[in-house]
């Protein structure tokens, strides 16, 4: 397994999409999908320190968490990683895309770059998603992408898991 961090942050290139660094100058445009523990961030300066809390995550080993750049202009449009897990073999993935860019593709481009990642670069052996009973758009992406309900978790949360030979 090879852990974050990396000597050099991992950026992974696709067709459409790139997964990069979320840099300072990316925040504003992102408070609306800026998240931590759940939390949604309402100001630059919330983003910000949640921001600054992920990046420490990463530095320590315990999460990577990209921005979604549209290769065309090079903006973050959403962003996706793997949040919990990562020392044990198993990587939660999350990902959120901001609304004007839903349904172009953007977000499977991003899930099957991640997965490859995970799996490739970092050695996963596991690798499970949570979403509501009310996501229907995300629960068809996960089916799409091989993902299977494993579990009711309480509180309207399913729990998926990627069913493939990792």
């Amino acid at each position: 397994m090879k852990l974050p961090p990396y000597d050099i942050f991992p950026i992974i290139s696709g067709e459409k999409i790139s997964l990069r660094k979320i840099l300072t100058a990316d925040i504003e445009d992102l408070i609306e999908i800026s998240f931590y523990d759940s939390i949604q961030a309402t100001s630059v300066q919330q983003a910000m320190e949640m921001q600054t809390k992920i990046n420490k995550d990463y530095l320590e080993g315990n999460s990577i968490h990209w921005g979604i750049a549209e290769n065309s202009t090079n903006k973050i449009i959403g962003t996706c990683g793997y949040y919990r897990g990562l020392r044990k073999g198993e990587g939660e993935l999350g990902c959120v895309l901001l609304p004007q860019y839903r349904g172009q593709g953007f977000m499977t481009s991003a899930m099957v770059l991640a997965i490859e990642f995970g799996i490739n670069t970092i050695g996963l052996k596991r690798i499970w998603a949570i979403t509501t009973q009310q996501n229907l758009k995300a629960i068809q992406l996960l089916e799409q992408l091989n993902f299977i309900k494993i579990t009711d978790l309480g509180d309207n949360e399913i729990e998926y898991e990627l069913r493939q030979n990792i």
